[in-house]
């Protein structure tokens, strides 16, 4: 294949790796979770292979899972997103910092506040994921007995996103007119009172910060139900898919794009990536042997709590060694849960054989050699299964060093992926336009005149 398309690579790093067993493999930081010097080396090799984004999820309880997995589980205890980006983005100079914040347990100013604080402090390099959080011990953490319905909390984020888009377009880009000799700082008259009063959400503004660099960090969605597909197509520009099989990737690719056609949207202003967990081999049969030891590595404990937290419905009772039993709808992730059941249905998985799957990682993997991993990812992109993929690394620093040593220079030799950054911002890197200000869509030459005239 040849042409012009060009891979976009995010890295997931919260948890470091997704994997379960990550932190037991041979070589594998243990630590990795809470060792700053090493995440920012992650960090810093990523942008020298010119990732677009480092990117953090982010979880809001530890007691979701049994204590005899979670004293096995790296995975739902690391550093706070927005403080650990704001030390990354101090010691880095291009690559995306883009991180989760939940419209469930959260409030609309405080979200725009923090993300417009990253993207100023990191030079335009911010992006938010937009997560409605379905897990009742978070709901715990936050005051609630019970969590919120699966499409009320999608309709709450809507409007949430409504919100926080508008606050941060609470002042024109020449609001802050800083006139010294006149004594004037910023034109009220280019500054914006929201005044939202809407179903879930009462919020006056405005923001108390000036308007992100980027107009707004790069908007990141992750849904896969109904209600999250639509919500991707109204809103968001990057979508981080659950990976699948090429098929189902280029249906979830058509149908969200197809969506946004509909609604008036340039499908081009959207870059779907799927999770994608790599292990790197110099043959094939080496690859394939480096995930079985890891996927060893998952104690049946640990994987069982993780099938149940993605089926939102605890099968511990069953016979591990049989099948998976009618699985009633329920609050959780859709997208995972029927991932996990259209597998057992379809390759006749027993519930340990589950387990492990789910303590491991159940979605779209590529196992092999650079060249075979290379060969998969650009027949992806050029089937419209994907425009690049959210790289899941097995462990680390081996996992993120072959990839970046190795699966890297193949993509940059074949043309699909950059060697250089193409600009300063996480928008001009992934080929999104800059939004226009909904309240003052024409930038006007600042005045101290017209600052003065407001302030008589």
């Amino acid at each position: 294949m040849s042409g012009a398309k060009q891979l976009r690579l995010g890295a997931f790093m919260r948890p470091v790796s997704i994997h379960t067993g990550a932190w037991r493999y041979p070589g594998a930081l243990a630590d990795a979770n809470f060792n700053f010097p090493a995440i920012k080396s992650f960090a810093q090799k990523l942008e020298r292979a010119k990732f677009d984004a480092f990117f953090m999820a982010d979880h809001l309880a530890v007691l979701n899972m049994p204590v005899n997995a979670l004293k096995r589980s790296h995975t739902v205890t690391s550093f706070e997103p927005f403080t650990l980006l704001s030390a990354l983005a101090a010691v880095t100079d291009h690559i995306g910092l883009m991180a989760t914040a939940s419209t469930t347990y959260d409030e609309p100013y405080h979200i725009a506040r923090r993300f417009a604080s990253l993207d100023h402090i990191s030079g335009g390099r911010a992006g938010w994921n937009i997560v409605t959080t379905a897990n009742p011990d978070a709901a715990l953490n936050f005051g609630l007995v019970e969590e919120i319905d699966h499409d009320e909390r999608y309709a709450r984020a809507r409007e949430f996103y409504d919100v926080v888009t508008g606050l941060w377009d609470s002042f024109a880009d020449d609001a802050f007119v800083r006139d010294v000799e006149a004594g004037f700082y910023f034109d009220p008259a280019r500054m914006h009172v929201l005044a939202h009063e809407g179903q879930y959400l009462q919020v006056r503004g405005p923001l108390n910060i000036a308007r992100p660099v980027q107009g707004w960090p790069v908007i990141v969605q992750a849904g896969a139900s109904e209600a999250g597909r639509q919500l991707a197509a109204e809103t968001a520009e990057v979508v981080f898919a659950a990976g699948g099989s090429l098929e189902a990737g280029k249906a979830f690719y058509a149908d969200v794009k197809g969506r946004m056609r509909a609604i008036g949207r340039d499908p081009e202003a959207m870059k779907i990536l799927p999770g994608a967990f790599v292990v790197v081999g110099d043959t094939v049969e080496e690859a394939v042997a480096k995930r079985a030891h890891l996927d060893s590595l998952v104690h049946y404990d640990s994987g069982i709590a993780s099938l149940n937290g993605m089926l939102g419905y605890d099968v511990s009772g069953f016979d591990p060694d049989g099948p998976l039993p009618e699985i009633p709808p329920t609050n959780a992730s859709q997208s995972a849960r029927e991932r996990i059941v259209a597998s057992a249905r379809r390759d006749g998985l027993t519930i340990r054989q589950l387990a492990q799957r789910a303590g491991s990682f159940s979605g779209l993997a590529f196992v092999g050699t650079p060249r075979t991993i290379a060969d998969e990812m650009e027949r992806w992109l050029y089937e419209e299964g994907s425009d690049g993929f959210n790289v899941m690394f097995p462990y680390l620093p081996g996992g993120l060093d072959d990839f970046v040593d190795k699966v890297t220079p193949e993509l940059q030799a074949r043309g699909l992926f950059r060697r250089e950054y193409e600009g300063a911002t996480l928008r001009e890197n992934l080929g999104l336009p800059r939004p226009s200000n909904r309240f003052f869509p024409a930038v006007a030459t600042p005045t101290p005149t017209g600052a003065e005239k407001v302030l008589a």
